[in-house]
């Protein structure tokens, strides 16, 4: 009966950790997302300035305005950048916690299969034991008869 209790806790355990995984998992597909459009994002607002044209064929007036929106823009993206990096920073902190958090899984999975195996082999041990017994005790019969 021990051994009984002590499968449900490990696959109970199991349970929370592959929980723990998928949770884990679906954090790390967000985070993926979010890179994603974070470098769509500099993708986009690089094209912004570099495809404005040269400032220095226009006005002055224009000239200073193109300059001052390509510096603008060059400033949000330089941000966008520092954004990305760390965001990509917390993401490779997140995956060490989903690495570990498989580790854990797989252990405890090892554990709970090496349980089972030996609760199986001690009860093909009694069984064997049991089978055992009766055909000793049919055998001891069968000698007294005759």
């Amino acid at each position: 009966m021990k051994h009984h209790n002590t499968i449900r806790s490990l696959n109970t355990l199991v349970s929370l950790r592959n929980t723990e995984v998928e949770k884990l998992q679906a954090e790390m597909a967000e985070k993926n997302s979010v890179r994603e459009r974070y470098q769509k994002s500099l993708e986009r607002l690089t094209s912004l300035y570099t495809n404005s044209g040269a400032s220095g064929s226009l006005p002055l007036a224009l000239s200073v305005n193109c300059g001052n929106y390509k510096e603008a823009v060059m400033q949000m993206v330089d941000t966008h950048r520092l954004d990305l990096s760390m965001h990509e920073a917390d993401m490779a902190v997140s995956q060490r916690a989903l690495n570990a958090a498989y580790v854990k899984r797989e252990v405890l999975g090892q554990v709970l299969e090496k349980t089972q195996q030996t609760v199986r082999r001690a009860q093909d041990q009694q069984e064997r034991k049991k089978n055992d017994e009766l055909a000793t005790q049919l055998w001891l019969r069968g000698q007294k008869t005759l």
